[in-house]
């Protein structure tokens, strides 16, 4: 893939879906001796989704939608993917069943230039440096803000990767983890 990549003048990307749910519990908290900590929420439950794509460059791409995770909202992911790119994406991604569907086929077959899909081995999501992408929004969006109704929650999980955008050194970083490592082994730059 990596060779492939390079001599189509393409870009290595890694994806993932994401589910995040207003009442999703993160992290601990602390109290006063005797006494169980609050947490305050609205006490309404929302959730939506959203799909992200990094390179080792530090490069963000991200959807977020309200729908389930469907061969058509991957297929929209993938039109908007190949639209910021003037060259091949290599886009890696698990076996989820979108993935595999034949619509996601039959849209590759027709964007040939655009984008190719690379799978990552069966129960393997350790080796998905995207999936430390959702653990960090998880953690920093649950964590330190409750939103009160679908529409913030989204408004949230924007910011966050766009902040995200801004900051190619953390993005860079997820690739340092120690299953994730391989990506950068053999030679860097070649992503």
């Amino acid at each position: 893939m990596r060779a492939r990549a390079k001599r189509d003048g393409g870009e290595v990307l890694f994806a993932d879906q994401v589910g995040i749910r207003s009442d999703q519990v993160t992290g601990r908290t602390w109290g006063e001796k005797g006494k169980t900590p609050v947490v305050r929420r609205s006490g309404n439950r929302f959730s939506l989704n959203a799909m992200s794509a990094i390179s080792a460059k530090g490069r963000v791409h991200f959807m977020v939608f309200a729908e389930r995770f469907t061969a058509e909202v991957m297929c929209r992911f993938l039109d908007r993917l190949a639209g910021h790119f003037d060259h091949k994406v290599h886009l890696v991604v698990d076996g989820h069943s979108a993935h595999r569907s034949k619509k996601v086929r039959d849209w590759l077959a027709a964007h040939p230039g655009d984008v190719e899909l690379h799978f990552l081995p069966p129960y393997s999501p350790e080796l998905n440096p995207d999936e430390l992408v959702n653990a960090d929004l998880k953690h920093g969006l649950l964590l330190q803000h409750r939103a009160r109704d679908q529409a913030e929650l989204a408004a949230e999980t924007c910011r966050f990767f766009r902040r995200r955008q801004r900051q190619p050194h953390t993005v860079c970083g997820y690739f340092g983890g120690p299953h994730v490592r391989y990506i950068l082994d053999e030679n860097p730059m070649s992503f």
